[in-house]
């Protein structure tokens, strides 16, 4: 976990050089800066700031581009604050054209993320298992992309391309957009949703050696649920699994809450929940502690 007075590290360098590795990086969904350090807590080494699980946590309302991108880097600088491992963000479609996707990156960059995807829908945008996304042209999005590439100033910063276009115009079309994305200089390339294991074998196979690839493991949507063998076989190099920390959060909280109604306290409840003395050691109170003696702090 990142420490108040620690050393800053270099999450960048980090995430390309586990991307380089043999086995695709699994990175676990987070939406604020406690879910992120149970992620680290848990042993993975990549965090994913899920822009679906942001908006949720955020504005209590669904992926429909509601959020700013003041208000998505301001939950991304909170996460890498939290963790010392790279951090991945959702940075939508860069929160308008080429000149704002500048602004955007130069954002991110500042808030300490070590790479972000940006897609080529419309705005406002949708969650990319919704149905009624509709998508820029493909001149238009290469034309970000490469705003993206001069606008980040450390080119460890890595670019994830990607493209909605397979629930839009086919699956030959997101290939397509594919390696167009690739050529504009996007580091990774991220096909989103596609719907059956066929499909998802023609973006690995159409798209081997253009660019390494993300699969995005959505927990119930509509991309079917390979095993990461499979998808370790199929050549992808990062995988996503962004709202299942958000999910079971949910659950969480529904049976304590239902527990509360029913009896009116949550003792019933209480030996399925961390101490209260182990989730304050989980979010730091010990190094606080040693800080105050530190620093003759009362």
């Amino acid at each position: 976990m990142s420490d108040l007075l620690g050393e800053p590290g270099a999450p960048r360098a980090r995430l390309r050089e586990l991307l380089a590795g043999p086995e695709p990086v699994v990175a676990p969904g987070a939406y604020d800066a406690l879910s992120a350090r149970l992620v680290e807590q848990a042993g993975f080494g990549v965090v994913y700031m899920t822009g679906f699980g942001s908006t949720a946590s955020l504005i209590g309302r669904p992926d429909v581009g509601l959020l700013t991108g003041t208000e998505m880097i301001d939950n991304a600088r909170r996460i890498v604050a939290a963790v010392d491992v790279p951090v991945i963000a959702d940075a939508d479609t860069g929160y308008g054209n080429a000149v704002n996707v500048v602004r955007t990156v130069q954002g991110y960059e500042q808030a300490g993320v070590a790479g972000i995807h940006l897609e080529d829908q419309v705005m406002p945008k949708k969650c990319g298992h919704m149905s009624g996304k509709a998508v820029i042209g493909v001149d238009e999005m290469v034309g970000k992309i490469r705003a993206a590439v001069e606008a980040r100033r450390d080119p460890d910063l890595l670019l994830i391309a990607r493209t909605d276009a397979a629930a839009v115009d086919g699956l030959a079309a997101a290939i397509t957009r594919g390696r167009a994305y690739a050529d504009a200089g996007a580091d990774l390339l991220f096909v989103e949703a596609p719907t059956s294991e066929d499909d998802i074998a023609t973006v690995a196979a159409e798209l081997h050696g253009v660019a390494p690839l993300v699969f995005n493991w959505a927990e119930g949507g509509r991309t079917p649920p390979l095993s990461l063998d499979r998808i370790s076989e199929l050549g992808f190099s990062l995988v996503l699994f962004p709202i299942g920390t958000l999910l079971a959060a949910t659950a969480g909280i529904r049976a304590l809450l239902a527990t509360l109604r029913t009896d009116g306290t949550p003792a019933a409840a209480l030996p399925g929940l961390p101490t209260f003395d182990g989730f304050t050691d989980l979010i730091g109170l010990p190094e606080i502690r040693d800080l105050e003696r530190r620093f003759g702090t009362p």
